[in-house]
């Protein structure tokens, strides 16, 4: 049986898993569904319509499915999914989904969000990332698995961050930010592949070259985005990594951040 502070207010119709925990003066409304093993602390807010999976702890003071902060919001029903063993700090918040949007907020599993982090509403979060303090996402926004976002970050609504990419502190971020990126700056360029990053994820040596070769043709050449792709298809084998950075380009809307050509040399390691 879940294990309630008598102290919280939890409605009779919400949904709680076994062995989940309730602290202090939490509230958690009847439209919601709370997974296995889940640990909600103190003044934990979870509103209608929100679904967190097994084994996620969530702090005091987190707010999770709050009505959109957006103009176009008309009360609709909307939905919030968390995935499983996701870590949400103090003070963060998450929001529904709008109508305009496809209706849902998603986050996938094994997340870890610090501090004051936001996700806004519509935003498609996978797994395995990580905000740091304060990092904010804008409505709309895609996070591909693994990306890291530093403290005080800000990405503009619509924009996308490809899987393994890093976006260092304080950095605003206004387009597209590549697979296997890393960019840093107010507004934020593209300075180097995120090796350390890579690295620690396992990629080997050949993975990494390839992937250098294809960021040479995208940012230190003169060529067009279109002639570097084809270059890039023509000429370094089409592993996995090759072809989803290939398929990131082609389905870019906003474009990609610029590169910052000095930095980018330095980091070429």
């Amino acid at each position: 049986m879940p294990a309630i502070h008598p102290t919280a207010i939890v409605d009779g119709a919400a949904q709680l898993g076994p062995g989940v925990t309730v602290g202090p003066y939490s509230i958690i409304e009847g439209q919601v569904v709370i997974g296995p093993e889940s640990q909600i602390g103190p003044h934990v807010v979870i509103r209608d319509f929100t679904t967190i999976g097994a084994r996620c702890r969530i702090f005091q003071f987190a707010v999770l499915g709050e009505i959109p902060q957006d103009l176009k919001f008309k009360g609709e029903e909307s939905r919030l999914v968390i995935g499983d063993d996701n870590t949400i700090r103090e003070f963060a918040t998450m929001h529904r989904g709008t109508a305009g949007g496809g209706g849902v907020t998603s986050v996938g599993n094994g997340n870890l969000f610090l501090a004051y982090t936001h996700i806004a509403h519509d935003c498609q979060v996978g797994n395995g990332i990580i905000m740091s303090n304060v990092a904010t996402l804008g409505g709309h926004i895609t996070v591909e698995d693994h990306a890291n976002l530093g403290g005080l970050s800000a990405v503009h609504q619509f924009c996308r961050i490809g899987r393994h990419a890093f976006i260092g502190g304080c950095s605003a971020v206004h387009r597209d930010v590549p697979p296997y990126a890393m960019a840093v700056g107010n507004r934020a360029k593209i300075v180097g592949l995120n090796l350390v990053g890579l690295k620690r994820l396992g990629f080997g040596d050949a993975t990494i070259q390839n992937l250098k070769r294809a960021y040479e043709f995208l940012f230190l050449s003169e060529l067009k985005q279109k002639e570097a792709m084809a270059r890039i298809q023509q000429e370094i084998p089409q592993t996995p990594e090759v072809q989803h950075l290939l398929r990131f380009l082609e389905s870019s809307e906003r474009g990609l951040l610029p590169a910052d050509v000095r930095e980018h040399r330095l980091n070429r390691g």
